[in-house]
C-alpha cells in the first residue's frame, strides 16, 4: 500500500477517512498509485455516489472543505455535484500517492454557444510514463475508465463510447471530450490543460450553487449510473437511457419522487428535506 502521510497538502489528503470513503465506493483490492487501480477507483466512484442538487435548491451553503464534503457523500451517504465528486476523489488520489492535477471545463452538450467553466476534473499521470489519464468523476453519467489524454485517443467503457480532440486555441490548446449518442457524436465538454486549486472550485460551485442563473438553483436535478444504465430526474421527468441509445422517458408524480430517488438514485432524504425541495421546485 502507497499511502502519502503529510502534514500539508492541496486536497487535504491526510484528512480523509481512506477506509470509509473505499467501503462508501464499494472498493476493495491494492492502494497503489497504479494506471489500473485508477481505473477501478473511477469505475467504483462514478457507479456508487449520485449527482444531485438538493442543497442548491433549498438555497444551503455549501462548503467545499473535505471534512464537508465527506460528511455528505461518504458519512451521509448523500450525493453532489461536479466540485464535491472531484474535492473527494483527489484527496482520495493525493492519499494513495497518484501524481495528478485539477482543471475545470465548460459543459457543452453540443450546443455553440460559450458556456461558464464550471465543470471539475482531474488529469492523472504516472512516473516514467509520457502518457496523461483525464477523470472525469463528477458529471454524473460517467465515463467508468479513465481516458487517455491524446487527441484522437477513444474510450468504450460499459458498452458507451467515448473520444476525445484536441484544437489550436488563441492562447492554449482546446480539448473536447466527445460522446457517442443515438444521433452520432456529440461534444460534451471542452477544457483547457491549466491547472486549478481548490480555491478555483469554490469560487465556481458558488456560483453553480447561488446564481438565480444556474440551472440548479431553480429545480430538482438527479443522475444515477451504474454502467450499464444511466438515469436522469429532472424535475417529475425520469429518463432511464442504455448505450445502444434507448432510453424510456417517464412523468412522475410529486408524490413519487421520495420513493423514486431512493430507490433508483440511492438518496434517501428525509421527509422535511423532500418537502421543502418539493416546494422550492414548484411541485407543491
Amino acid at each position: 500500500m502507497n499511502e502519502k502521510k503529510q502534514t500539508a497538502s492541496v486536497w487535504q489528503g491526510e484528512e480523509l477517512d481512506l477506509d470509509a470513503y473505499l467501503e462508501r465506493i464499494g472498493f476493495e483490492g491494492p492502494r497503489d498509485a497504479t494506471l489500473e487501480t485508477l481505473g477501478r477507483l473511477q469505475r467504483a466512484h462514478t457507479t456508487s455516489i449520485p449527482f444531485e442538487n438538493v442543497h442548491a435548491v433549498l438555497g444551503v451553503p455549501l462548503p467545499l472543505d473535505l471534512a464537508s464534503v465527506q460528511e455528505r457523500l461518504v458519512y451521509r451517504r448523500r450525493g453532489g455535484y461536479c466540485f464535491e465528486h472531484v474535492v473527494l476523489f483527489a484527496a482520495a488520489l493525493e492519499r494513495l500517492g497518484f501524481d495528478f492535477t485539477g482543471i475545470t471545463g465548460r459543459i457543452t452538450l453540443g450546443a455553440p454557444k460559450v458556456t461558464p467553466a464550471t465543470h471539475a476534473m482531474v488529469v492523472v499521470r504516472f512516473p516514467d510514463d509520457p502518457r496523461a489519464w483525464l477523470c472525469d468523476v463528477g458529471f454524473g453519467s460517467g465515463p467508468t475508465a479513465p481516458i487517455e489524454l491524446a487527441d484522437g485517443a477513444t474510450l468504450e467503457a460499459d458498452g458507451w463510447s467515448y473520444r476525445l480532440e484536441r484544437r489550436p486555441g488563441a492562447l492554449a490548446d482546446t480539448w473536447s471530450l466527445h460522446q457517442l449518442g443515438p444521433d452520432g457524436w456529440f461534444d460534451r465538454n471542452t477544457f483547457v490543460l491549466v491547472q486549478q486549486y481548490p480555491i478555483d472550485y469554490r469560487v465556481g460551485s458558488h456560483y453553480v450553487g447561488s446564481h438565480p442563473r444556474s440551472p440548479f438553483v431553480t429545480r430538482l436535478f438527479a443522475q444515477r449510473y451504474t454502467g450499464p444504465e444511466h438515469h436522469q430526474l429532472d424535475g417529475t421527468t425520469w429518463k432511464m437511457t442504455t448505450p445502444d441509445g434507448v432510453s424510456i422517458e417517464k412523468e412522475v408524480e410529486p408524490a413519487q419522487i421520495g420513493a423514486l430517488l431512493a430507490e433508483t438514485f440511492d438518496l434517501a432524504l428525509d421527509e422535511d428535506e423532500l418537502t421543502a425541495v418539493l416546494r422550492e421546485s414548484g411541485l407543491r
